[in-house]
């Protein structure tokens, strides 16, 4: 072990730079940007849950848009029942659209913060943006 003396530093200096990163966020903290994606419209004000719990959609919602796909195109399958035990037509525009209309401000949101690229409409229609004038008389 002749070169002992320089490769306990060179491997002490490997450490540090390969946990660097951890150690950075450690010290600084949280992001600094985070999406806070809003629900502009509601096609029934008194409803405030969605298919899943909002938690699990947030994580999930692709797997269960993939899911949905499979079973209206393969299976001719319509309808589901969530969580809550409502029935709802598996329909990207006519479930999920109906509350979450703004497009820009609610789906985007998230989509450009995580670098994603959904192919949601090569297929189906976009919607058209909701005015946030025209939301709730006028208030956000």
């Amino acid at each position: 072990m002749y070169d002992a003396g320089k490769i306990i530093p060179g491997l002490l200096i490997f450490l540090l730079l390969i946990t660097f990163p951890v150690w950075y966020n450690a010290a600084m903290g949280k992001a600094q940007y985070r999406p806070d994606p809003v629900i502009l419209t509601a096609d029934d004000p008194g409803r405030d849950s969605c298919v899943l719990p909002a938690g699990r959609m947030a994580t999930e919602h692709m797997d269960l848009l993939n899911n949905w796909r499979e079973r209206v195109v393969r299976e001719g399958e319509r309808y589901e029942t969530t969580f809550d035990g409502r029935d709802i037509e598996m329909s990207l525009n006519r479930a999920c659209m109906d509350c979450h209309s703004n497009k820009t401000g609610f789906c985007d949101q998230c989509h450009t913060y995580l670098s994603v690229d959904p192919y949601c409409w090569e297929c189906h229609v976009e919607p058209a943006e909701v005015p946030a004038l025209e939301l709730e008389g006028g208030e956000l």
